[in-house]
């Protein structure tokens, strides 16, 4: 995800796995949350919450809610969502998760547009050869 809208990863890495335990929330999602406060939030950590941002994030999560495809999962924690879908290094999950950073990379993309935010975003190379974007 950060990759995509040319953000530095290393501290994305630490969302992988739903917080590294599986036990968090899909780390796409929360991924998703970050990019909207980098590119829409005030540059000033003690500053008030945007407007935009509020707009963004609200919309943002009833969306995720709404139309994120998290199979039969009744939950968005990582452990619950990758369960029916085998190893987690396997090609069945991998397929499913590459599947759910599509969506969320979409809805971050069309919330930043409706805030006036445009931006071309960058292939991504994943480990197995194929790229996205």
């Amino acid at each position: 995800m950060a990759e995509s809208f040319d953000r530095p990863t290393a501290a994305y890495q630490s969302l992988r796995r739903g917080g590294i335990t599986g036990r968090g929330q899909c780390g796409a999602i929360v991924a998703g949350q970050l990019l909207l406060g980098e590119f829409l939030g005030d540059p000033d950590p003690t500053g008030a919450v945007t407007p935009p941002l509020r707009a963004a994030m609200t919309r943002y999560l009833e969306r995720v809610e709404d139309e994120l495809d998290r199979g039969p999962s009744p939950t968005l924690i990582c452990n619950d969502m990758v369960a029916p879908h085998g190893e987690f290094m396997g090609p069945a999950r991998h397929h499913f998760c590459t599947a759910v950073v599509g969506q969320v990379a979409q809805l971050v993309d069309e919330l930043l547009r409706e805030h006036g935010v445009t931006h071309q975003a960058t292939p991504v190379s994943l480990a197995d050869g194929s790229v996205l974007g």
